[in-house]
């Protein structure tokens, strides 16, 4: 997903841009901003300009004008994106067991790497359940996400490769549990994940954190780490309970540790919208956190309970399932909300250009 794509000819100042700079951004970006162009450059039309047609260029004395705009506009939407996508850590988080969570980090995970983003799984669950579901068998000398927390080893020695060519994962172990009371007098507790994964945040465009179902210090570590807590519930009453609890730790944790930790969103897992209860919860979850609840609901699906027993997330085990469906629909929502922030952004003071770099205004003459 991320690199340069080749589009003709109002396009290619912006491409030649890009790949002098060396800077990367999400495939199809050229193609997305078409339309604001095509917006910038609506004063031509009165006099016979045409977008798309070559020959109508010469019809139009506000086309260069219009078309540098476009250019300014289309870099800075562009940096502003690969900025707000580079080393973005999101915790799967929820202190109530069996609402979804692994399941919901793996497919999650696999559906950003899908998606041509290199994506880092951690599994910072003692149960390990994140790592079996991806396929790793359990290994003992493995290093895992215990060596990280402790400082045994560096988040890159513990990477693993998985089935899918842009997804890795740090795997958990049981010892895993034992950090909860190894930590207690340790130095810098609260921030060991964070400190670890951050010679990493440049290298993956998403870093997915499978928490266990505890408000401990494990779930502290992500919660610390975090740009954004990702938050998994059933649509239960048991579950409307638990989050008001998870809600108040996150308000701590901005107040003291985290402060720009931010809720990526509510998303409702194992759905059956058939029942009253389903609706009546979804009702309230949605005049309480407004569009901070995804629009993406995960249903009850059997080939999301099939798919960790063969090692594999349900795209690859069956990529038709709902399930699988439901979150690559739920991917592409997260990195829509991250691109319309970007887009949405103010426009930032052009910096002078360095030496041997032309300005802006001249690369709208090359296009």
């Amino acid at each position: 997903m991320f690199r340069v794509e080749h589009n003709a000819n109002l396009w290619t100042g912006c491409e030649s841009y890009f790949l002098a700079k060396r800077h990367c951004v999400p495939r199809g970006t050229f193609a997305s901003l078409r339309a604001a162009a095509v917006e910038m450059q609506s004063k031509c039309r009165p006099i016979g300009f045409d977008f798309n047609h070559n020959a109508a260029r010469g019809c139009c004395t506000e086309f260069r004008r219009c078309n540098r705009q476009a250019i300014r506009h289309i870099l800075r939407t562009a940096l502003l994106l690969q900025k707000n996508l580079m080393g973005r850590v999101i915790a799967v988080a929820n202190q109530k067991g069996g609402v979804g969570k692994t399941t919901t980090a793996i497919n999650l995970a696999s559906s950003f790497a899908a998606a041509e983003v290199n994506t880092l799984l951690i599994d910072c669950d003692p149960q390990s359940n994140a790592s079996s579901g991806l396929g790793l068998v359990k290994d003992p000398e493995r290093i895992s996400t215990y060596h990280l927390l402790m400082g045994a080893a560096s988040a890159e020695e513990a990477l693993q490769p998985t089935e899918l060519e842009q997804l890795w994962i740090i795997p958990s172990h049981k010892n895993l549990i034992g950090a909860n009371l190894e930590l207690v007098e340790g130095e810098r507790r609260e921030f060991r994940l964070r400190d670890a994964l951050a010679p990493l945040r440049d290298r993956f465009q998403f870093i997915v954190l499978d928490c266990p179902p505890a408000l401990d210090l494990l779930t502290l570590n992500a919660l610390v780490a975090a740009d954004s807590v990702l938050i998994p519930m059933q649509a239960e009453y048991f579950a409307l309970e638990g989050i008001s609890e998870l809600l108040d730790t996150v308000e701590r944790i901005r107040a003291g540790l985290n402060p720009e930790l931010a809720i990526e969103g509510v998303v409702l897992t194992m759905l059956d919208d058939r029942t009253s209860l389903a609706k009546q919860v979804m009702a309230e979850l949605k005049k309480y956190f407004g569009d901070k609840l995804c629009a993406t609901a995960i249903p009850r699906n059997i080939r999301l309970a099939e798919a960790p027993s063969h090692g594999k997330p349900a795209l690859l085990y069956d990529v038709r399932s709902r399930g699988a469906e439901s979150y690559i629909r739920l991917a592409k929502e997260i990195i829509a909300h991250y691109f319309a922030q970007a887009a949405e952004a103010p426009p930032a003071t052009e910096a002078p250009a360095a030496e041997g770099e032309a300005p802006a205004e001249e690369m709208g003459k090359t296009a």
